[in-house]
C-alpha cells in the first residue's frame, strides 16, 4: 500500500509547465472616467506602443452586431479614422481586418464569446494587414457600454514584460533552499542512525521521526520497475484525468498535512519548546502534538476547500509543497550512488520522453504538459487561453509550487499568470543531494563538501533550466538539465578526492563487501569501532 501512494505520488510530482500569453490593455474614456480591460494580440503581426502616453488615442465605433466578413452594409465615412468593434466568427481574422483596412479603420477589435488567443495568420497575411487587431472579451465590452454608453475613447498598449520576471528568482529561491534543507536534514537523521540516539521530546523524538518509515531504495532491477509504474500511472492519469486528478488532490492533502506536522515538529524541537504532557485515561498525551496536529489538519483542508483560489492560495500550495518535500527527502534514501545513478538516469529519460517525444504520435500533444495543465489546457505552445467569461475552473494536479508573476496591469484584467516548477524538479536532484548529505556522515568529510557541492551544481542546472525556459519560450524537462549537473558535480568530486570507491558502493561497502546485499533496518553497523566506510 505504502509502495503504491509513493508510485502515485511521483508519478505527478513531475509535472510541471510554464506558458505565457501576449496580452495587453484596453484604455477607455470619456473625459470624466477611466477603465481598463484586458486585450489578446499577436505581437508579430501588429506590435502595440508600449505605454498609454505613446498610444493614439481613437473614436469608438460599436459594429458587433457584424462579422465584417465584407463590408456590405457599412458606409465608409463612419469607421474612417476610428477604432471598431466587430463580432467573432465566420471568417478569418486577417479577412475581418482586410475589409476594414480598406474602409479606413485604424484599430479593429474583435469581441469574443470563446476563450481568447492570440490572432494568428501566415506570413503573406502579415504583410497585407497594417492595423492592430486584438481580441476583447464580449462581457468586457458589455460592461464598458454600461459605463460609458457608445461614447467612448480608446487606447490601446501592451506594457513592457522583462524577460526575467521577480517570480523566477522566487521559485529558484525556493527550490534550492527546500533541496539544500532536505539534504541536510537526511544527513542529520544518518548521523542519529549510526549514533544509535533516539532522543526523546516533541512528537517521538528526533531520532525516532528520522526512522519513522523510513524507505530505502537498493535494488536497480526494483528501481526500473518503480519507474515503469510511473510510465504506467501518468499515462492512465492522461486518459483519465478527470477522476484520478481527485485521487491525487486527497492524496497529497494527507500527505501534505504529514509532512507538515514532521517538520514544524522538528522546528519546535530545535527550538527546544516544551512537549506540554497531560494525563488523558491513564495516558501520556503530548499537548504540542495535538495542537500541532490541529493547525497542520486545518491548513490541509483549508487549501483543498479553496484550491482554485488563485489570489491567495497559492501561498498554502507552496508552504505545504516545502513540506512534502523535506517530509521526502528525509524519508526517502538511496543507498549508494549507482541507484542514484541508475534512478536519476531512468527519471531523466522519463521526463524527456513525455515532454518531447509523446507529442510526435499523440497529434502533438505532451502527455506530461496535458497532464501537468489539466484536461481543459490549450497546449504548450506558449500561448495561454484566456477564458471569455468567468467559469468553474478545471482541477490541475497540486504537485507544484506556484508563485504569480509580478505584472500588476495584467492580474487583475486577463487573470493570474503563475511561474510553475513541478515537485519533480526538487525531489528527484535532491535524493541525491540527500544521499551526499548523508556519505558526508559515513566519511566524516570537512565542511560538508559533497552536500555543498552538490547544491551548488542543483543551482546551476536550475539556472540553465530557467535560462533555457526564457530563451524558447516553452516548457523544459528540467532534469534534462539538473540531473547531468547533480551526478556529474558529485562524482567528479567523489573522484577528487579519492573516494569514488566508497560513493559509488555506498551504505554496503566494507559492510557487506561482497554480496552488497541493503543492510535490515533494525541493524546498524558498529561504524565507531571499524571507522568510516
Amino acid at each position: 500500500m505504502a509502495t503504491s501512494t509513493w508510485i502515485i505520488i511521483l508519478s505527478g510530482v513531475l509535472l510541471s509547465s510554464q506558458v505565457n500569453c501576449q496580452e495587453a490593455v484596453l484604455h477607455i474614456s470619456n473625459g470624466a472616467v477611466d477603465e481598463e480591460y484586458c486585450l489578446v494580440y499577436n505581437s508579430s503581426w501588429t506590435p502595440l506602443p508600449l505605454t498609454l502616453s505613446g498610444a493614439m488615442e481613437y473614436p469608438l465605433v460599436n459594429l458587433s452586431s457584424s462579422l465584417l466578413c465584407t463590408s456590405a452594409g457599412i458606409t465608409p465615412s463612419t469607421v474612417q479614422g476610428k477604432a471598431v468593434v466587430v463580432m467573432r466568427g465566420e471568417c478569418d481574422f486577417s479577412q475581418k481586418a482586410l475589409v476594414a483596412q480598406d474602409m479606413g479603420v485604424t484599430t479593429l477589435i474583435i469581441v469574443s464569446t470563446t476563450p481568447m488567443s492570440p490572432p494568428s495568420a501566415n506570413e503573406s497575411e502579415f504583410k497585407k494587414v497594417q492595423i492592430p487587431i486584438v481580441l476583447m472579451r464580449y462581457l468586457d465590452f458589455l460592461d464598458a457600454q454600461k459605463v460609458f454608453g457608445e461614447e467612448m475613447l480608446v487606447k490601446m498598449y501592451s506594457p513592457v514584460m522583462p524577460l526575467l520576471d521577480p517570480s523566477i528568482v522566487v521559485m529558484l529561491l525556493i527550490a534550492v533552499v527546500t533541496v539544500s534543507l532536505g539534504g541536510y536534514w537526511s544527513g542529520a537523521c544518518e548521523r542519529e542512525r549510526l549514533s544509535g540516539g533516539q532522543p526523546g521530546g516533541g512528537g517521538g523524538g528526533g531520532g525516532e521521526k528520522c526512522d519513522s518509515g523510513d524507505v530505502i531504495l537498493y535494488s536497480p532491477l526494483k528501481v526500473v520497475i518503480f519507474v515503469g509504474l510511473m510510465c504506467l500511472m501518468l499515462v492512465l492519469m492522461y486518459f483519465f484525468s478527470r477522476y484520478l486528478v481527485y485521487v491525487i488532490i486527497v492524496i497529497f492533502c494527507l500527505a501534505s498535512a504529514t509532512a507538515l506536522f514532521s517538520c514544524l515538529d522538528a522546528l519546535l524541537d530545535l527550538a527546544m519548546c516544551s512537549v506540554m504532557r497531560v494525563t488523558v485515561l491513564g495516558k501520556s498525551v503530548s499537548v504540542r502534538s495535538v495542537l500541532l496536529f490541529f493547525v497542520c489538519v486545518t491548513v490541509a483542508v483549508v487549501w483543498g476547500v479553496f484550491r482554485n483560489e488563485d489570489r491567495w492560495i497559492w501561498i498554502l500550495q507552496d508552504l505545504l509543497g516545502v513540506a512534502f518535500c523535506l517530509n521526502f527527502l528525509k524519508t526517502i534514501s538511496l543507498s549508494n550512488f549507482k541507484i542514484c545513478v541508475i534512478l536519476l538516469s531512468l527519471l531523466l529519460l522519463y521526463d524527456v520522453f513525455f515532454v518531447f517525444i509523446t507529442p510526435l504520435f499523440m497529434h502533438g500533444e505532451s502527455i506530461m504538459v496535458q497532464v501537468a495543465l489539466g484536461p481543459d489546457a490549450s497546449g504548450e505552445k506558449g500561448n495561454l487561453e484566456v477564458p471569455a467569461e468567468p467559469s468553474t475552473p478545471h482541477e490541475k494536479l497540486p504537485v507544484v509550487m506556484r508563485v504569480p508573476r509580478f505584472f500588476p496591469w495584467s492580474q487583475n484584467l486577463c487573470g493570474m499568470q503563475f511561474s510553475i516548477l513541478g515537485y519533480g524538479d526538487i525531489i528527484v536532484p535532491g535524493l541525491l543531494v540527500a544521499y551526499c548529505s548523508r556519505f558526508d556522515v559515513r566519511v566524516n568529510s570537512p565542511n560538508k563538501i559533497y552536500l555543498l557541492v552538490c547544491c551548488i551544481a542543483y543551482l546551476c542546472g536550475m539556472v540553465v533550466t530557467f535560462a533555457v525556459m526564457l530563451l524558447t519560450n516553452m516548457a523544459q524537462p528540467a532534469l534534462l538539465y539538473l540531473v547531468p549537473f547533480t551526478l556529474l558535480g558529485s562524482a567528479v568530486l567523489a573522484w577528487r578526492r579519492a573516494e569514488m570507491r566508497q560513493f559509488w558502493n555506498g551504505t554496503t561497502y566494507e559492510v557487506l563487501d561482497s554480496t552488497r546485499e541493503p543492510l535490515l533496518t533494525g541493524g546498524r553497523p558498529d561504524y565507531a569501532s571499524r571507522g568510516s566506510c
